[in-house]
């Protein structure tokens, strides 16, 4: 039995090499972390440490200039509730909220549509498709603060491109002080929000139908389905994912809008609050009224808002992708 069990024994002995796959995982797992910790310590420092002092300033009464800031606790979010001129920006910024997006991705969606299936033969896209995606995708070549401007000049009542074409074709009744009219002025900073970033979402999506198998489009034509329900039952629901990226971030984008109101409209703000955004309420109380406390809380209070919108807006997409 000593004979035979020794080849056995001598087979089994080469063994343990495991020492050396722990040391070239060990040695990856250091060249991973000596590669993103660069990057990691410059987000902690230009990312999460203003986002925490921003928390903290919004517990205090700081000025901006003193260098001591006193805890007040929760008095700042409790100015908040009270705060008129707050509460008028939190509606505007609803406002936009709820109109904004959906216009923007259904104007998109349509041209998209029109620009991939909008031929003849139902199959192609239209005659010089490339053409119109660049032209309606140039205002993205612009600022924002040039857009604000060449609209600010459209929007002028006296000289202004609107009311000059609209004098011009007889409708002179139509004319209007665009930004100086309360029920006006807001839909007049939508449009152009609008008008911004339709071009964007039209290639975003343009793309993603250029990508669906032509077969299925083909069937669709071959079982008799009409232009709406084609698109209401193959498109739509292949572009999901892709509408809902659009969404999440044109409501960010709406709870903000601060540039445009901040140029083009009067005051800014006005007329009487009736472009009154949160970001512009922010700004003016920190470099206008030196109140970066208050202001700081107003911040923290349109961070949680864009963060529940996208909480929302993700989870009620996963529930209809669990429930498809």
């Amino acid at each position: 039995m000593s004979v035979l069990t020794r080849p056995v024994e001598r087979a089994a002995a080469p063994a343990p090499p495991a020492p050396r796959k722990r040391r070239k995982l060990n040695r990856g797992y250091g060249f991973v972390i000596g590669a993103l910790a660069p990057a990691l310590v410059l987000h902690l420092i230009f990312i999460v440490s203003p986002y925490a002092q921003a928390f903290y300033l919004s517990l205090t009464d700081w000025n901006g200039v003193a260098g001591k800031a006193n805890f007040v606790g929760f008095d700042n979010f409790a100015r908040l509730a009270g705060d008129s001129l707050f509460l008028d920006a939190i509606k505007n910024n609803l406002l936009l909220l709820l109109l904004m997006p959906a216009a923007t991705i259904g104007i998109g969606l349509f041209l998209a549509t029109m620009i991939q299936r909008g031929g003849e033969d139902g199959r192609s896209g239209v005659r010089g498709a490339r053409f119109y995606e660049i032209v309606f995708f140039f205002p993205q070549m612009l600022s924002v603060a040039i857009v604000a401007v060449l609209w600010g000049f459209a929007y002028n009542p006296n000289n202004g491109l609107i009311n000059g074409v609209l004098r011009a074709i007889g409708l002179d009744g139509l004319a209007r002080s665009w930004l100086a009219e309360p029920g006006l002025a807001l839909l007049a900073v939508m449009a152009v929000m609008i008008w911004s970033g339709v071009g964007f979402y039209m290639v975003l999506f343009s793309a993603a139908i250029d990508a669906i198998p032509k077969e299925i489009f083909e069937a669709a034509l071959i079982d008799g389905s009409t232009g709406w329900t084609t698109f209401r039952r193959i498109t739509l629901p292949l572009l999901r994912d892709n509408v809902q990226v659009a969404f999440v971030y044109l409501g960010m984008v709406a709870l903000d809008a601060f540039a445009l109101v901040q140029i083009m409209t009067v005051g800014p703000g006005g007329p009487d609050g009736s472009t009154e955004v949160m970001g512009l309420s922010l700004y003016r109380t920190a470099f206008e009224y030196g109140k970066f406390g208050y202001a700081s809380a107003m911040g923290v209070a349109l961070f949680f808002g864009t963060l529940v919108f996208a909480l929302v807006a993700l989870r009620g997409n996963k529930n209809r992708t669990e429930l498809a």
